[in-house]
């Protein structure tokens, strides 16, 4: 069946776009070859299960085990204080001191990864190296995550998690720009919603396969390990790193290396950050619809990620999530994740990336707001809503990958995702201001459950990313001028 791409999309404006592209349904998902032509579905798969290998780090470090169960626990505060217990006023501020100052490192790694991921993305376009960096990225990932087995259970090694997982985040989003960049290595314009909506939806998959295997060992004690010292936490860690190793394997042996980019200049490294500033000048003036899709994605991302970062926090807080029900929250949450984002990649194809982009955010807005509306049911409500909340998040995601890498000329799409990247982290103080700034509200105002009220913060800032996603036009001109 041949069909014409949707008029919705930035993306078919591409003058790379041809009118007509062929489909063939569920082969084309994981790059057969009579949908995308060269594109072995080998090297499909391989590029896909990237995301596979580097997501327990996002899922089990970052987010629902390592940082939050451990990292931050009362055993990284002074032992005198942690014997007080919770009720004690210093216990609290002891444990609030901890999470600032992990949050700190995380500004750090905001900030490397704004300065130096577009001109490293940059500088692998002109060499033809996307996959020499995604390489060096992905291993001093897995080293930071190794490190982590050596951080003991005492205040003296705080600093040194917080800032090995901060690392981890940099070096991550390096082989991440990389890693999006070899997109269109992998699809055509026929499938390239689908392929990359199966590179988030393996993601989450993944983490859902790694949060199930920490249930496991708890519920057998770690199968005999000593649970003193952090030991379990740290052999976690272990195995996010082993896990990465294997599973990073395919895309380094499958997926070629893209040739250099055509006429690019290959400059000094310093010298290329006055590249990256004439480029985004060139972006604004010839390619506006690019430049405010950057802007509109910064927003709605940086809502997004607070949707996963106050996820389990809210569960905990507002709801009164046990330890045990917030990392069953999280393998559901991921599960529904992964398979909505396989499925909207589909949609993205026949719709229009930007078509799924803003549904879905109108989605994140309406189930944020009922969550807070409905707080008073109970947990039931978290169950439902919150859950809501993550069948939205992977869809904009990929959705998102796919029309920027439609949008973006041949030969310049490690600099672009590196300017992706960048925006994105320039951005990220706005759900953490927003979440921060409606409990305050809520606490002046001396209301109940304030915590409750950050998930009005995140719903603000998720509508500022739709409506400026409106002003991305579909008739206008994408093509960045050489």
């Amino acid at each position: 069946m041949t069909e014409k791409p949707s008029d919705n999309d930035v993306a078919h404006e591409s003058a790379a776009t041809p009118p007509t592209v062929a489909r063939t349904g569920a082969v084309a998902a994981v790059g057969s070859t009579e949908a995308t032509g060269a594109v072995p579905k080998k090297a499909v798969w391989s590029w896909a299960f990237w995301d596979w290998a580097t997501q327990p780090f996002n899922t089990v470090i970052v987010t629902f085990v390592f940082a939050a169960l451990y990292l931050t626990s009362d055993a990284f505060i002074d032992p005198e204080i942690a014997a007080l217990g919770p009720e004690d006023p210093r216990y609290g501020q002891a444990i609030d001191a901890l999470a600032a100052n992990y949050g700190i490192a995380g500004l750090i790694a905001g900030i490397l990864i704004a300065l130096i991921a577009p001109v490293l993305g940059q500088r692998a376009d002109a060499a033809g190296n996307r996959k020499l960096w995604l390489g060096i990225g992905t291993g001093l990932l897995v080293a930071c995550t190794l490190g982590l087995f050596f951080v003991e259970a005492m205040p003296a090694y705080f600093w040194f998690g917080a800032l090995l997982i901060a690392a981890g985040s940099v070096f991550g989003e390096i082989a991440g720009v990389n890693y999006n960049a070899m997109l269109r290595q992998v699809s055509t314009p026929a499938t390239i919603g689908r392929v990359s909506g199966l590179g988030w939806g393996f993601g989450y998959l993944g983490g859902i396969l790694a949060l199930i295997l920490v249930v496991v060992a708890q519920t057998f004690d770690f199968f005999g390990l000593p649970l003193d010292n952090g030991l379990p936490f740290r052999v976690i860690a272990l195995c996010c790193a082993i896990w990465t190793i294997i599973f990073a394997i395919p895309i380094f042996l499958n997926v070629p290396e893209a040739p250099a980019a055509a006429g690019a200049e290959r400059v000094s490294f310093f010298r290329s950050y006055g590249i990256l500033v004439r480029n985004i000048v060139d972006l604004f003036r010839n390619a506006r619809q690019t430049f405010w899709f950057l802007l509109a994605a910064a927003v709605y991302r940086d809502g997004l990620a607070g949707v996963f970062t106050y996820g389990a926090i809210l569960a905990s807080v507002a709801f009164g999530f046990s330890a045990e029900q917030v990392i069953l929250f999280g393998i559901a949450a991921n599960l529904i994740a992964g398979v909505s984002t396989i499925f909207a990649g589909r949609l993205d194809d026949r719709f229009g990336a930007r078509r799924v982009i803003l549904y879905s955010l109108a989605g994140l807005s309406i189930a944020g707001i009922l969550v807070f509306l409905l707080e008073p049911a109970g947990v039931i409500v978290f169950w439902i809503f919150g859950l809501l909340l993550t069948a939205f998040v992977g869809p904009v995601q990929a959705a998102s990958r796919s029309l920027l890498a439609r949008v973006t000329p041949p030969g310049r799409e490690g600099e672009i995702f590196g300017l992706y990247a960048t925006t994105g982290r320039a951005a990220s103080f706005l759900s953490p201001a927003a979440w921060v700034g409606f409990i305050a509200i809520a606490v002046a105002l001396d209301i109940p459950n304030a915590t409750l009220w950050g998930v009005l913060g995140i719903v603000v800032i998720l509508v500022i990313g739709f409506i400026l996603m409106l002003f991305v036009k579909p008739e206008a001109p994408v093509a960045v001028a050489e």
